[in-house]
């Protein structure tokens, strides 16, 4: 697979974080933001149990790079949801 394409996806049940290596600028201010959550130095390098879900999000909204992004999980059911009764 072709590094550029790569997309990791980290949850907890409620929020989903993406990662998209090929967009990280390395500015590390996830880690140093949330370093219970984001190790860059560590496999694997987001520890989603590490933070409330709302300090999670919080944290990904400030990527300057868009490498980081999230969705809650519960919207995605309802969309989920809402497809398969217009089935």
């Amino acid at each position: 697979m072709n590094e550029r394409t790569i997309t990791t996806k980290y949850t907890n049940g409620d929020v989903t974080v993406v990662w998209q290596p090929h967009k990280c600028i390395h500015s590390a201010i996830c880690a140093r933001g949330l370093p219970t959550v984001f190790r860059p130095a560590e496999r694997p390098w987001v520890v989603i149990d590490g933070a409330s879900t709302e300090a999670i999000v919080e944290q990904v909204k400030k990527c300057p790079s868009g490498a980081l992004s999230y969705f809650m999980n519960d919207a995605l059911a309802s969309v989920q949801s809402a497809e398969e009764e217009n089935d």
